[in-house]
This record gives C-alpha cells, structure tokens and sequence, in this order.
C-alpha cells in the first residue's frame, strides 16, 4: 500500500518536473502518456520492495509483541519485569552451560577446567581466600611433642666426676608449652606470601632428676631445681598456597599451604642447682687420725645459666579459611628447630666434709668446701611440634 503511494508521489513530481521540460506540448499526447505510465510502474516497484525488506530486516517478534483489537502492535504484558509470554519461533536456540560449576583448583576434568576457565566461571571463590596486600598475624599454639636433652660436656675432664651434673643425657622437663608468635608480612602474589615473626617459647626446663657420676664409674641420681628455658625466635618465612595442586578442600572453604622460615634463636636457660644427697667415704674413720677427711656428702653444684644465639628454621603445613572482614585464619602443625640451649660454664660447688676424731668416729666440719670450675658447660638441642591457629587481618 505504501509503495503505491509513494509511486504515486514520484510519478506526479517526475512528470511534472523532469518531463515537462523535456517534451513540450506541442508533441504528440500519446507519447506523454507512456512516460507517465512508465515513471508509475517505477514508483511503485521501488516502494513495495522497499517496504518488503523492511518487513525483513525488522521483524514483529510475537513472543514479545502482540496484537490489540485495534490492529496496533503493543508489548505483551509482564510480571514482576518478566514477559508473561517469553516463546520466540524467530529467535535462534542458544547453547546454555548448566549445572554446578567445579571449585576452583578443582580436578575435575571438563574443558572448562582450565586455569583460565575456573578464574573466569567462579572469580568470587577463587579472590575469596586469595592472599592480597599486608597483613598482621598473631598466632597461639601447643608444643604436642618437645624433644632434646641435656648433657655435661666436663664428664670427661680431670675431677669432673666431683661435680654433679648430667652425665647421661636427660630429657627436657616440660610444662604447657604455648608459643606465640606476631608477624607482619604481604602477598607477592595470589599463591605467595612472605612474613617476618617474632616467636616464643617458654615452659621448658632442665630435667628435674639426672643421673651423676658417683667416682667409681657408675652413676647416682640428683635432683635439680632451676632451669627454666626461654627462647625468642625472629624469622624470616615463606608461605605457598599449594591448591593449584591439591584443590580446594571442604567445599572450597579450606586453602592448604606449606612454609618454610630460618631465622635466629636466642635461647636461655636460668641457674639451676644439681643436688648430690650420697654419701662417698675416703677413708675408714677407724684408721683416721684427728682432722682426716673420711668422707664428703651434700654435694651442690650451682651451674650458671646462659644465652646463646642459634640458627633457627622450620617447616609448616596448615588449611587457611576465612571470616568475615578480611581476617584469615590458618590452622597449622609445625616443626621448630631452635637449635642448642647451653650454660655459660660456670659452676660453684659446695660439699660438707666429714673429719676423723682421732678414736676411731667422724663428724662433719663446722665449715663447706667450695670448688669453683669455669668453661665447664651443659647444653642440649631443643625441637618442638607444634599445633596452632593464627588470625590474620589484611589490609
């Protein structure tokens, strides 16, 4: 309908315009007539095939269009913003990914998979637990396993058997033993993340009973008192999230890790007495004149204590969720090598000696016999497995 209107149009102001001064009125009117016819068929063919490709080009959708009783075009109605009517016969199937998606790091093995694939389908668990920026961290934790041992480096010297001391080795007493550690460190990337620390333990001593020598070549029992240990530990330590290897666990709420970290130890171990209570008898108080030593008992040995720097490394393995507010916490076991724990070599000793009476008794002297040795040391490694969960705040 247009395209005769529009035919109609053109033949008017094509005849009018262009013919009219070309044929005068003086020519014959049949001619006039054919132009006329002409230039009308030619309107009208340009106007419906004009009118044909838009019809093409713009189609009326009906899964989205309807018509009213009045003929015109209008929307079809919708619900809550959702087309009531939504089937389309113009429009072109689509292929539609569906079902759960895989975890990240996950091995399943879909083409979709891929690293590029599981950062693009799930970026909100993959940047959920990722490690971003600084942070600081304070962790508790409890040494389940403390092993080492105390040992007299003087067992072997002249006289050395007078002087109580742990001359077979002697484990580590131990209380609750609950290192704390602060670090402050950044992200270098998503998998990797590097902290200096500060760490201590406390809760160790030396053993409360050692085996000494008794002079003859075996051993007595003495008891200690004293001997606290302390160490204070400064780290350097690297940490690799290891998830590209293992998945996500639980669900991808769990991120496990490894790490490494050397640094130094200053360990410490306070004054302590070994306390001899045997008797040893040199001689026969029968056969002893007035004044002879015939025999010596409580023996006190009070050994110095001393600090010394170690080197310090250890290794650590641990999941890593997260709660609300950018704090993550890692659960975590952990092997810490401290390194020696020794004396500063100095050792006082006090025995009460015993003197011959001359008929044939002994009594003990009104005074103490005090010996002084230096660079006679005790010192023992220390090693610790800890189990532990550290908060940290990301900034």
């Amino acid at each position: 309908m247009w395209g005769i209107f529009y035919g109609l149009i053109f033949t008017k102001y094509f005849y009018q315009g262009f013919f009219y001064d070309i044929i005068s009125k003086k020519e014959n009117g049949k001619a006039m007539r054919k132009v006329g016819i002409l230039a009308a068929l030619t309107g009208i063919f340009f106007g419906t095939s004009g009118g044909a490709d838009a019809a093409a080009i713009y189609p009326v959708y009906s899964g989205y269009q309807g018509t009213n009783a009045a003929g015109q075009v209008v929307l079809l109605p919708t619900t809550s913003g959702t087309l009531v009517q939504t089937a389309n016969p113009n429009a072109a199937s689509t292929t539609r990914v569906t079902g759960a998606l895989p975890q990240v790091g996950s091995n399943v093995t879909q083409s979709y998979t891929t690293a590029a694939g599981r950062q693009y389908y799930q970026p909100s668990d993959f940047d959920r637990l990722a490690d971003s920026g600084l942070y600081i961290g304070l962790s508790a934790g409890y040494s389940a396993s403390v092993s080492g041992s105390m040992l007299s480096d003087y067992m072997n010297e002249e006289y050395g058997q007078f002087v109580p001391g742990a001359f077979q080795e002697a484990d580590f007493d131990t209380d609750t033993v609950i290192p704390l550690q602060l670090s402050v460190g950044a992200s270098i990337n998503n998998d990797l993340r590097v902290d200096f620390s500060y760490l201590r333990y406390s809760g160790i001593s030396y053993p409360s009973m050692v085996k000494s020598a008794d002079g003859v070549g075996g051993y007595v029992d003495a008891t200690v008192d004293g001997g606290a240990i302390t160490s204070n530990v400064t780290m350097l330590n690297l940490y690799y999230n290891i998830d590209a290897y293992t998945g996500y666990l639980a669900g991808g709420m769990l991120r496990p890790y490894v790490g490494v970290g050397a640094g130094i130890s200053l360990n410490t171990i306070a004054d302590y007495v070994v306390y001899d209570n045997t008797f040893y008898s040199e001689m026969e108080p029968s056969v002893a004149g007035p004044g002879d030593l015939t025999g010596i008992s409580d023996v006190y040995a009070y050994h110095n204590g001393g600090t010394m720097e170690q080197l310090a490394f250890m290794f650590e393995g641990g999941l890593t969720t997260e709660m609300d507010g950018g704090i993550k916490i890692d659960f975590f076991v952990r092997y810490m090598n401290l390194g020696q724990v020794r004396t500063s070599g100095s050792i006082i000793v006090s025995q009460t000696e015993w003197l011959g009476d001359g008929a044939g008794g002994e009594y003990p002297a009104n005074y103490d016999s005090v010996y002084h040795y230096t660079n006679w040391y005790e010192s023992g490694r220390l090693n610790t497995i800890d189990l532990g969960v550290r908060l940290r705040l990301q900034f």
